[in-house]
């Protein structure tokens, strides 16, 4: 009986500093990121401004914690009580709406803000003289960690050997009879122990390479020819509606055609603007990147006509939803008035396009709970006479998506 009540303390140690070493490791990597790209990241970035402004340096301009705590959690009630800072802020980005954080604990608020000071400047981050701005890439140390974990239960087993061995001694010592210790390839609770370890490591693996299966979050094909959409929609401010007419008045966005190219190029037939640079570092010939266009359409930049005939650019394709996932643009960008930033990311400073957003079912969902619904000058939403009524009368401050509808099951699957 001693026996096995000997065994059974050491399984529920080693259990027990497992389950530290765990928890240590996602205390200590943080689960700010996390919590910033849940709640904060379809409206906010660290160092640009989206659809809320750039987070950084936060506490610099709000150092009463309590009051900013307050105004994540509640935005609606610091507005109310006349706070001039946040009152001028709210004026500044249009009468915008923030969303409300009820739940987040002042644990989760300070992880995230931590995690806001944390990611660096990427206009800082310069490269060598004339070579392109390089964002530091954030470190994963989940190997360093997992080996640390490794080594430290290896410890405890050794220590634990130790101190079996030493009770042996001292048990021959005083003349307590004692039994000879199991080896450790024979033991069946180290045994049973390292088989439920290696079912959970496993299966948590399993688990998650099947629930990111599919999923292209920060894919990021090389094009046919680079297209920069800073160039486009920052350095130029063109309309995103210029070239994705569809988003606004169809289910697809639609990739532009090559005569919406045409209309500006073919009086633009060099590249004069700053430098351009791949992901790689390697530099851009945006006059040659935009010869390579001609060659597509046919068109003789000398002759100043088409010459011959037209072939299709091979776009690829960069953003793809399952086929039983019902997705419609202008659903959202002219009735629910959604920013393309919200969904695309910071998109007018992107030179080539990656996938911003993972596109999964609780990402959608998550933002159809929490997203504020713009009810006014907004006919999409004038049947909804008790919301109306709810807001004027004060009995509802806001109304979500979700309200609405929008996490029925049959509004996306079908």
């Amino acid at each position: 009986m001693i026996h096995y009540r000997s065994i059974l303390q050491r399984v529920a140690l080693i259990l027990s500093v497992l389950t530290v070493l765990c928890f240590d490791q996602s205390v200590f990597a943080q689960d700010g990121k996390a919590l910033f790209q849940q709640n904060c990241a379809s409206c906010h970035a660290v160092h640009k401004n989206l659809t809320g402004p750039a987070l950084a340096g936060i506490e610099e301009r709000v150092p009463d914690k309590k009051l900013l705590y307050d105004w994540i959690r509640n935005s609606q009630a610091v507005l109310q009580s006349g706070n001039k800072y946040f009152n001028d802020l709210y004026v500044t980005w249009n009468k915008t709406a923030m969303n409300l954080f009820p739940n987040l604990s002042d644990e989760e608020i300070a992880a995230m803000i931590t995690y806001i000071n944390s990611v660096p400047d990427p206009a800082a981050a310069k490269a060598d003289a004339g070579g392109p701005v390089q964002q530091a890439a954030e470190s994963d140390n989940s190997l360093i960690f997992g080996v640390l974990t490794l080594i430290l239960a290896i410890i405890v087993l050794v220590l634990m050997q130790v101190n079996s061995n030493l009770k042996r001694l001292s048990d021959e010592k005083e003349g307590v009879p004692s039994y000879e210790p199991v080896p450790f390839y024979r033991n069946k609770a180290y045994i049973a122990l390292f088989a439920v370890v290696l079912f959970i490591v496993g299966g948590y693996y399993t688990i998650q390479g099947a629930v990111g299966l599919g999923r292209s979050k920060d894919y990021q094909p090389e094009q046919p020819i680079y297209y920069s959409h800073k160039v486009h929609a920052g350095t130029n401010q063109i309309n995103c509606l210029y070239c994705h007419s569809g988003a606004q008045e169809g289910k697809h966005a639609n990739i532009p055609s090559l005569n919406t190219c045409m209309n500006c190029h073919m009086a633009i037939s060099e590249y004069a603007g700053e430098a351009l640079y791949r992901e790689d570092g390697t530099e851009v010939n945006g006059t040659e990147e935009i010869k390579k266009l001609y060659s597509y359409t046919g068109w003789d930049p000398d002759q100043k006509k088409y010459v011959n005939e037209p072939k299709p650019i091979e776009w690829v394709k960069i953003h793809n939803l399952p086929d039983h996932v019902y997705f419609n643009h202008a659903q959202h960008v002219k009735a629910g008035k959604v920013a393309c930033q919200t969904c695309h990311g910071d998109i007018q400073n992107m030179g080539e396009v990656f996938q911003y957003s993972d596109l999964s079912m609780g990402w959608c969902v998550n933002c159809h709970r929490e997203t504020k619904v713009q009810f006014e000058d907004n006919k999409f939403y004038s049947i909804y006479e008790k919301f109306h009524n709810d807001l004027k009368s004060g009995k509802m401050d806001s109304v979500t998506v979700e309200s609405i509808g929008g996490t029925e099951c049959q509004k996306c699957h079908y």
